[in-house]
């Protein structure tokens, strides 16, 4: 049956947990009376994006205090979350999402391989598993943030893992609001899977964040999409069209690996 995926559009409370754990509760309570199974959160949702020299100090190991506080809400309203946040792992900070179940177990956790920009990089250190999935409700659910979904070799490796719905929480800015537009559909065409990209928006220190979220199927539609402000959207993703889809659509049966070897 389809898994209805609820997209959280929200920059919430830059540097304060306590106020993004609220916003994200009660999305979680309209996302589960809206019959959502998952509900998707921007990149970095649990401390904000924008939060320039706090990172070392809002930075949690991912079974720290805030990964307890979203399973007890995941637990509460029964739907799973993927949410965004800065991971303490040692001596090195990663940008991360973590996926917990609706009881409140976590189940995947992906540390961003492709970092953008000066703050990025200067922050975090990239991660280096490219493909991360769990398996929820029947559907092969695969992970990226932001710009890692931008590089078609990711999307592709995830495809070929058989990944079937792919989670991209984002920070995505101006002026590439393109990506959102009409990158995200054609990488869920191409790679034939579901792509759920999940913005900020509004201005967050120096970043406009434009939103734009989308749920992209794997035939090229845009499900449901947001539009520039705080917004809560809902989309199906649905295995018999994943099915039919991948039925007729020749590109990954036509790939010639043989081929592409200069690629690497």
């Amino acid at each position: 049956m389809p898994l209805r995926t609820a997209l959280l559009q929200s920059s919430g409370r830059p540097g304060s947990i306590a106020e993004n754990l609220k916003v994200l509760d009660e999305a979680a309570g309209r996302a589960a009376a809206a019959g959502a199974g998952l509900l998707v959160c921007p990149e970095m949702f649990l401390t904000g994006y924008a939060i320039g020299d706090d990172v070392p100090k809002l930075a949690e190991p991912a079974d720290g205090p805030g990964a307890a506080a979203v399973a007890e809400i995941a637990a509460r309203h029964d739907v799973a979350v993927l949410y965004g946040y800065p991971e303490r792992a040692g001596e090195v900070i990663h940008n991360s999402a973590q996926l917990i179940d609706a009881s409140g177990a976590r189940l995947a956790n992906y540390r961003k391989t492709h970092l953008f920009g000066c703050f990025e990089q200067k922050w975090f250190t990239p991660g280096d598993r490219p493909v991360v999935q769990a398996d929820l409700d029947g559907i092969r659910i695969g992970l990226l943030i932001c710009y890692d979904v931008e590089f078609p070799e990711n999307v592709r490796a995830h495809a070929l893992a058989g990944t079937d719905l792919l989670l991209v929480p984002t920070a995505q800015m101006h002026p590439f609001q393109f990506v959102a537009e009409s990158l995200v559909p054609v990488r869920a065409f191409e790679s034939q899977m579901y792509v759920a990209y999940v913005n900020r928006t509004g201005q967050e220190g120096e970043f406009e964040f434009v939103g734009l979220s989308c749920l992209a199927s794997p035939d090229g539609a845009v499900r449901t999409r947001a539009g520039r402000g705080e917004e809560l959207v809902i989309g199906d993703v649905d295995p018999e069209l994943l099915i039919s889809s991948r039925e007729n659509n020749p590109y990954l049966r036509d790939r010639r690996p043989g081929l592409y070897g200069s690629l690497v």
